[in-house]
């Protein structure tokens, strides 16, 4: 009798440990298919000629993009499906959807090379997301407190939402010194978003910031509350900048330390 009441005490125990663990898995994909049904709803919303409601429906997709994540390291519940099914949704709304609207507001207008770039565009971010999870399943992943190899997909996507959401202003304001600005960028998205699809399989380290910004620091604190301000005031030209500026330090930075190790060469 006592050895019958061992072995059900620990199939208990087992069934009990399997419960947690699939709810320590569940909840972070629900945030993960949130990602995705946000990015979906972009592209229906985008169908309709709707682009700012499809822009802030992608803004959506990064909140839970951040919270996934997170949330699965809290719980401790991260698993080989939520890797592939963040890549799925990441996809979605960071590959496809930016695609889809950058296309449906001025791509098309430029014909078949509309059509070539838009899908340069989505083939790029899937390759960048194939890599990252080729790195992770071989056990060569990116050093996620650095930085990233090439241009991460979500940032691609933040410069075409933010030039989305800026050119309704333009709309808008149709003159000052912002508008003229941001009309010059959108006139040139057909030049910026191959740019994008490049830096995302290039080699170019890009910073990660998975670990977070140190606190300790006070330059750190009030740039912060600074973009936190500037965002509640002006969010969509607070975007475009934060999004830009991730662009250009990484592509500066790199062509920096070209040019040290060149005159590096030079001196040996």
């Amino acid at each position: 009798m006592q050895e019958k009441k061992n072995i059900a005490d620990k199939i208990g125990k087992i069934d009990i440990e399997k419960i947690k663990h699939t709810g320590a898995v569940a909840v972070p994909s629900m945030f993960t298919l949130a990602n995705m049904g946000f990015g979906f709803f972009a592209i229906l919303s985008a169908s309709e000629g709707d682009y700012v409601r499809a822009a802030w429906l992608i803004v959506c997709s990064y909140f839970m993009d951040m919270l996934d994540g997170r949330v699965a390291r809290f719980l401790h519940g991260e698993s080989p499906l939520g890797v592939e099914l963040d890549s799925f949704a990441d996809w979605m709304s960071f590959g496809i959807a930016p695609a889809y609207i950058m296309f449906r507001m001025t791509l098309k207008d430029i014909g078949y090379i509309g059509y070539a770039i838009a899908f340069f565009y989505v083939l790029c971010g899937l390759l960048r997301l194939a890599r990252f999870n080729l790195k992770a399943h071989f056990g060569e992943e990116e050093n996620s407190h650095a930085s990233f190899q090439g241009l991460p997909i979500p940032g691609a996507a933040g410069v075409i939402i933010a030039i989305v959401l800026n050119y309704s202003l333009v709309e808008s304001l149709r003159e000052g010194v912002w508008a003229s600005i941001m009309a010059g960028v959108f006139a040139s998205s057909s030049f910026i978003v191959p740019v994008l699809s490049l830096l995302m399989v290039s080699s170019i380290p890009f910073p990660a910031y998975k670990g977070g910004i140190s606190m300790a620091s006070k330059s750190a604190l009030i740039l912060l509350t600074a973009v936190l301000v500037l965002f509640i005031g002006y969010p969509r030209e607070t975007l475009f900048v934060v999004f830009s500026c991730y662009v250009l330090y990484g592509i500066l930075r790199c062509l920096l330390n070209l040019i040290k190790s060149l005159f590096k060469s030079k001196t040996a």
